[in-house]
C-alpha cells in the first residue's frame, strides 16, 4: 500500500480529509504543499486546478475531502465507519454537504475578500456570506442532537466535515450564546483527539488568517 495526501496543515478541507487518515491509523505520506516546493510542484502536476487535498493511492489521484473518504472507506477500511448504510448514511451525506456548501461556503468570501487587493474584492459577496452563515447556525441549532455527533452516537464524515467548517467560521462569525446546542458541538469537536490534533497542527500558522485569529482556541 502506498498512501500520499497533498495538504496543507492550516487547509479546513485538509483537515477533513487528515481526520480520518489520523483516525483509522492508516499509514500514508504526508506531503506539505506550500511548505515542501518538491510537494507544490507535484500536486500541480496531480490536479491542474492545484487544489487540495488530493489523495494518490498507488497512482490512483483521488481530489476532494469528500471523495477521500469515500475511497478510504471502500479500499482501506478500519473498525471506523465514517459512511454508514443506509437512512442514517443519507443523513450523513447531507450533513456533510451542509457544512461544506452552506459553512464553509458562506463562510469563505468574507476570507476571499479580505485576501484580495485594495479594489479587487467582493464586499457585498462577504456580507451576504455572513447573513446566509447565520441562517445555516440557526438551521443547525435547530436540527443537531442535544449531545454525541452530528447525525448521532457515532462519530461521521458529517463530523469531519463540520469540525474544521465550525472551526473557522466561528472566527468570521461568532456562533455566540444564543446557539447554545451549537455553540457545544463545537466545543465536542475541538476536544476530541480526532480533532484537536489537526487544530494543534495548524497552530504555527493562525497569522496567516486575513481576518485575524482569536485566541479562545
Amino acid at each position: 500500500m502506498s498512501l500520499e495526501l497533498f495538504v496543507h496543515p492550516f487547509s479546513s478541507y485538509s483537515w477533513k480529509a487528515l481526520i480520518p487518515l489520523w483516525a483509522d491509523g492508516t499509514p500514508f505520506e504526508y506531503r506539505k504543499v506550500f511548505e515542501d516546493p518538491e510537494a507544490t510542484q507535484r500536486l500541480a502536476e496531480l490536479w491542474p486546478f492545484g487544489k487540495f487535498p488530493v489523495l494518490v493511492d498507488n497512482g490512483q489521484v483521488i481530489p476532494e475531502s469528500t471523495c477521500i473518504i469515500e475511497h478510504l472507506q471502500a479500499h482501506h477500511a478500519t473498525e471506523n465507519v465514517w459512511i454508514p448504510d443506509g437512512e442514517l448514511g443519507r443523513r450523513v451525506r447531507f450533513l456533510d454537504r451542509f457544512f461544506d456548501l452552506y459553512v464553509q461556503g458562506n463562510m469563505q468570501p468574507a476570507v476571499n475578500h479580505a485576501l484580495r487587493p485594495e479594489g479587487k474584492g467582493d464586499a457585498f459577496g462577504a456580507e451576504q456570506g455572513r447573513k446566509n452563515l447565520h441562517t445555516a447556525y440557526d438551521w443547525l441549532e435547530a436540527n443537531l442532537p442535544d449531545d454525541g455527533w452530528a447525525a448521532g452516537d457515532d462519530f461521521t464524515m458529517a463530523d469531519c466535515a463540520a469540525a474544521p467548517a465550525l472551526f473557522y467560521a466561528d472566527w468570521v462569525e461568532e456562533i455566540g450564546d444564543s446557539r447554545p446546542k451549537l455553540k457545544a458541538y463545537r466545543g465536542r469537536l475541538l476536544a476530541d483527539p480526532r480533532v484537536s490534533r489537526a487544530v494543534e497542527e495548524a497552530r504555527p500558522f493562525r497569522p496567516y488568517f486575513p481576518l485575524g485569529a482569536p485566541d479562545r482556541d
